[in-house]
């Protein structure tokens, strides 16, 4: 049993969507997954499993930042043997055709974090996603008429960036900004898993537009279905 999870084993599905808030996991478990059932509220990092279509599913959050979520996922890698983890979660567009309630799907996931630095070094590992979840999150959202971009994203530590170090990743075609998919590839990678991110576009860096409460909502929503109907389709 780890630390921070503290679910039982079995309560767990081997495939697990990660939102960033937990309240996030609250909801698609009372409006998605049939029969959920809480395997752990430690710290209020609410976890639940259910089924969605017939197939087990569990959804798990993972908090804000790289050094949160590195925690629960090497937890449900390490003692809960979880194969497929997909983040769901927003981003901020850094591109002009990059638009708010866009969804964007990461092909790979630069970062600013001393995370990677500690495991390599003066090396430079490339954090990206598993292929075939890729593709079928892909072809998922086009089934459902969505458009979803895809190319890399980066994960930044800094939310405040009072540099604007986002002008140079804008520069190099970098998508959007956001703090945890580098460090879920990476470990997907290090543990043999599948990986993904899904996310909404909730900002605008650029045109400084935000997405509106209720905007907010159905986007997720769609963001939701998406994550769920591509990892119960492998």
């Amino acid at each position: 049993m780890s630390t921070h999870i503290a679910a039982k084993e079995g309560q767990i599905a081997d495939t697990v969507l990660l939102p960033g808030d937990p309240l996030r996991a609250k909801y698609i478990a009372e409006n998605f997954l049939k029969d959920a059932e809480c395997y752990t509220s430690v710290r209020n990092m609410f976890g639940f499993t259910g089924t969605y279509k017939g197939k087990r599913v569990s959804v798990q959050g993972t908090g804000m930042g790289q050094p949160s979520l590195s925690i629960y996922v090497n937890e449900l890698f390490q003692f809960y043997n979880v194969q497929k983890a997909v983040r769901i979660g927003t981003c901020g567009s850094i591109q002009d055709d990059v638009n708010v309630r866009d969804l964007v799907l990461g092909l790979a996931a630069c970062t600013d974090s001393s995370l990677l630095n500690q495991r390599f070094g003066d090396l430079h590992f490339a954090p990206t996603p598993d292929w075939g979840l890729l593709r079928k999150a892909v072809e998922t959202a086009e089934a459902k008429g969505i458009k979803p971009h895809v190319g890399a994203i980066v994960s930044s530590d800094l939310f405040y960036d009072e540099n604007e170090n986002w002008k140079l990743w804008q520069k190099y075609g970098v998508l959007a900004l956001e703090m945890e998919a580098a460090e879920l590839y990476t470990l997907a990678k290090k543990y043999g898993r599948k990986a993904l991110a899904i996310l909404t576009v909730s900002d605008h860096v650029i045109k400084h537009e935000e997405t509106t409460a209720e905007e907010r909502q159905t986007s997720f929503v769609q963001m939701m279905e998406v994550a769920l109907d591509t990892v119960t389709a492998e």
